[in-house]
């Protein structure tokens, strides 16, 4: 530990629990910071909710637990007649307190889980066929519907948008990236912001973030350069109900049964890390939790091609180291080109910022050009001219044509990285087998990222829809009840965003849906429960 004492852990998160009243504040004397010695009691404050991640998801997902409510519109007309009908038929009831599975049956989208696709055809109606059409919801704050939660971030609100490449373009237009209640155009607008394309800057979409959550009245929710060290399990003998015992490696069978003794329960989660203060220290915090949401995206860990030499200094593997290789004069002027690996959008930036730097490019990448699943054949050209621009050259400059006609750019379609060199050098193998060694001055590799999920058990492999396995956003995302965002192999966990595959902010708003919707119903089972008589269980009512 690195505290001096005990008076700087009790002012880090005694904050935390300011807000939920004073008589929770006459129940504990601090935020629950245990030392080492001590067990988890029933008397420390037990939280509803913890949300890891303080990015677009972190943020929609606190806003409806602080109480917004959706409803439709008095003179909205959904343009799917199907589901107007079906939102008419509880239009007194807020889109929260309504069967979602019902509302969403028969509903198509670009996401594959159906909440998400009902969410956003709600607020963007008809939006991928090119129409404009306004939201068929209006908001109200229910007071009575707070659920009280912690969302905890590495950095300010809006999570990952703080740190990605200014001077790139969204792929999606603003008004995709806004978050429910408040406008992107009208909020750029109040601040004088000369947004001149539908598609804008990340710098701005982070603003936008970072304000929204004031806006709103959702500070007190957020709390800023936490890092999450783990997220575990606490279990109990059914008959000890005095005493806690955390064991990470309990294993499901033990759960039932261990060797004929007591068997165990599943308690609440135990959440631990540290905060960064202002003077660099570590100050620890130990929390528990009913239920933890995991809404940290998947900018975390950057993809590797696990190819010897990879670790080279002058191996990439961010946009921003590149850009700083840039601003510092490290490649001005240099004859050998910038070696780009990869055929995504953040691929066909890092060839943008190189080409309109006169820096000369070799793009690898291992697909043909020809292939349909490349991103570039899914965005219209006339709004998306830039990366067509390097689709074009991706498909005419290739190295078999004449170098000499585009020396400026040259592709490697269908081509792998065998290994990087110490003299800077790359060895490069075709389909064919043949096999090519280039000389570059710094190497790019993009080839997607993928969520650090390092704080939980086995880093979350067990919790995927193929066991064992990393989660991935694309090939084995978190597996998740569609319309709960439970997730199916541990209860009282909850995935959104990138974590569950939506890794467009319009579609990851369904998955704070889902997740609000899930947690009211059981919060008001257990008011119920209270009220009878016959429960209460663990944590703030």
């Amino acid at each position: 530990r690195t505290y001096s004492g005990t008076e700087t852990e009790g002012q880090l998160l005694n904050s935390f629990v300011q807000y939920f009243g004073d008589s929770l504040g006459k129940k504990i004397k601090r935020m629950p910071l245990i030392e080492e010695t001590v067990l988890p009691g029933d008397s420390l404050l037990t939280l509803p909710v913890v949300i890891i991640g303080n990015g677009p998801s972190g943020i929609c997902l606190s806003y409806l637990l602080s109480g917004y409510r959706p409803y439709l519109s008095p003179e909205a007309i959904h343009p799917n007649p199907i589901l107007h009908t079906k939102l008419e038929e509880a239009r007194h009831l807020s889109i929260v307190d309504q069967d979602l599975e019902y509302l969403s049956e028969g509903l198509e989208g670009r996401s594959s889980n159906p909440v998400a696709v009902l969410f956003d055809t709600l607020l963007h109606p008809d939006a991928d066929f090119g129409y404009d059409y306004p939201p068929v919801l209006h908001w109200k704050l229910e007071q009575h519907n707070y659920i009280p939660h912690i969302v905890l971030g590495k950095g300010p609100p809006g999570g990952a948008w703080h740190s990605m490449e200014g001077s790139m373009l969204t792929i999606s237009f603003g008004d995709w990236m806004e978050l429910p209640g408040l406008s992107f155009k009208e909020w750029a607008a109040s601040k004088r912001r000369n947004i001149k394309s539908d598609r804008v800057m990340p710098e701005e979409i982070a603003c936008y973030y970072k304000h929204y959550v004031k806006v709103m009245g959702l500070q007190k929710n957020f709390r800023d350069n936490v890092y999450i060290t783990s997220v575990s399990r606490l279990y109990r003998e059914k008959d000890d109900e005095g005493r806690s015992h955390q064991n990470e490696d309990i294993s499901t069978e033990h759960l039932e049964m261990e060797d004929g003794q007591k068997s165990l329960i599943k308690r609440n989660w135990e959440v631990r890390g540290y905060q960064r203060a202002t003077d660099g220290s570590h100050v620890p915090f130990c929390l528990f939790a009913e239920n933890v949401a995991l809404a940290t995206g998947t900018f975390d860990s950057p993809g590797r091609l696990q190819v010897e030499g990879e670790d080279f200094p002058f191996v990439l593997h961010s946009m921003s180291d590149f850009g700083a290789a840039i601003s510092k004069g490290k490649l001005r002027g240099t004859a050998d080109p910038v070696l780009i690996v990869g055929a995504g959008l953040t691929a066909a930036d890092a060839v943008l910022c190189a080409y309109n730097n006169n820096i000369p490019v070799v793009h690898v990448f291992r697909r043909r050009v020809t292939d349909t699943s490349l991103i570039f054949k899914q965005l219209p050209k006339k709004l998306y001219p830039e990366y067509h621009k390097v689709y074009h050259m991706m498909c005419t400059q290739s190295h078999t044509v004449d170098s000499k006609q585009h020396s400026a750019y040259t592709s490697f379609p269908e081509h792998n990285v065998l290994s990087f060199k110490p003299e800077m050098k790359c060895v490069l193998q075709s389909a064919s087998g043949l096999k090519k060694i280039l000389k570059f001055s710094v190497a790019l590799v993009l080839i997607g990222s993928h969520p650090n999920l390092f704080f939980l058990k086995d880093q979350g492999h067990s919790i995927g829809h193929h066991s064992n396995q990393p989660i991935t956003c694309k090939g084995n995302p978190i597996e998740i009840d569609p319309y709960t965002y439970e997730c199916t192999k541990e209860a009282n966990l909850f995935a959104l965003g990138p974590l569950v595959g939506d890794n467009f902010v319009r579609f990851l708003k369904g998955g704070a849906l889902g997740i609000a919707r899930c947690l009211a119903i059981r919060q008001k089972k257990k008011h119920e429960l209270i009220e009878s008589g016959d429960g209460g269980g663990d944590g703030v009512p």
